[in-house]
């Protein structure tokens, strides 16, 4: 999920940890707790771009990871705070509940986390979309809510309470809408007769109402979009794998890995000389049925000294236009 969510998750964590006995403090170290796994994006700047692809919600968001790293940021803060009112082993506690609170949010989206590292399986329920309103604004209400209140007093305890019941009750919903949005691509792919290997549903951005599809059909891919509101059939859009355009590239370590990452779902597309290989897990730039551009597209680009991987921009009037079909289209079709 995004930074602000993740931090409104560990402060109300935090408090509920060690509230009571600390005040604001666990709110504030709840709320930094909440944030560290987030900082293996820095891979970015130390290594290439699939590397640091890799290690994105890798190790640092691991049962591994919280369990080893909080008793000592635990003890950094024991120590920082002079040994007051808690001990180690109560702010080694509440690092790790901010910790692993992180990742176990992360398996609700698109991307997933490797919850089990070190082992290879990356788990990604595809029920949330990384940025979603309707879980964070109701949760931040209810933490700044708590803040407000003295540290004894038992409606901070209540407030906080709430706030991580209601956010906790809108995920489990957002799972049943998901597997409705997904029994309607089932029943439309079987109406119009339409075979296939596999089909991947998720919510678009920013809402869970309107619901995007991927389906494997064999040589292409089919992409439609399913709200809660329409009325008429679900419409899919056909994308041609083109997995012959990568040629020998295919064979490449970095590119075999880039696929992996992908989990099988991205299609190949070039432009004079140069080959794109385009994820499809995170939608198209735009609603619109000719778009071609993916929100997460890779330049393949072959140097002298060998193949270089780079992900290409994505710009403020992409997004501004794409806010704007998707709440247009959320509305039915």
């Amino acid at each position: 999920m995004d930074s602000l969510t993740q931090i409104v998750l560990g402060a109300s964590v935090g408090e509920a940890v060690l509230g009571k006995k600390v005040g604001n403090k666990a709110m504030l170290y709840g709320a930094i707790a909440g944030t560290i796994p987030d900082l293996d994006v820095l891979m970015k700047y130390f290594t290439d771009t699939v590397t640091a692809i890799e290690w994105h919600r890798g190790f640092s968001h691991s049962i591994v990871f919280s369990i080893g790293f909080a008793p000592i940021f635990g003890w950094l803060v024991w120590k920082l705070e002079k040994k007051g009112e808690a001990s180690w082993k109560e702010w080694s506690w509440l690092f790790f509940w901010g910790l692993f609170t992180h990742p176990i949010l992360d398996t609700f989206t698109t991307w997933g986390t490797q919850l089990f590292w070190p082992f290879d399986t990356r788990l990604a329920f595809q029920n949330i979309f990384v940025i979603d309103p309707l879980y964070t604004i109701p949760f931040l209400i209810f933490l700044i809510s708590t803040m407000r209140q003295k540290r004894t007093a038992p409606l901070r305890k209540k407030y906080n309470r709430l706030g991580l019941l209601i956010s906790s009750s809108y995920l489990i919903l957002t799972l049943a809408l998901k597997g409705f949005a997904h029994s309607r691509f089932i029943d439309s792919l079987e109406s119009q007769r339409i075979a296939y290997a596999q089909i991947d549903t998720r919510p678009t951005p920013f809402n869970t109402i309107l619901w995007t599809a991927n389906v494997d059909v064999g040589d292409a891919y089919l992409i439609g979009n399913y709200s809660f509101f329409d009325s008429r059939e679900i419409q899919f859009t056909a994308y041609s794998k083109n997995h012959q355009l990568l040629g020998d590239l295919k064979n490449n370590d970095k590119v075999s890995r880039l696929i992996e990452v992908t989990e099988g779902w991205y299609t190949i597309n070039q432009q004079e000389d140069q080959r794109y290989l385009n994820d499809l897990r995170f939608g198209l730039l735009s609603l619109d049925p000719t778009e071609t551009r993916f929100a997460f597209s890779y330049e393949l680009e072959q140097t002298k000294a060998g193949l270089k991987i780079r992900e290409t921009p994505k710009f403020k009037t992409d997004t501004n236009r794409l806010l704007s079909a998707l709440w247009i289209r959320m509305w039915g079709n």
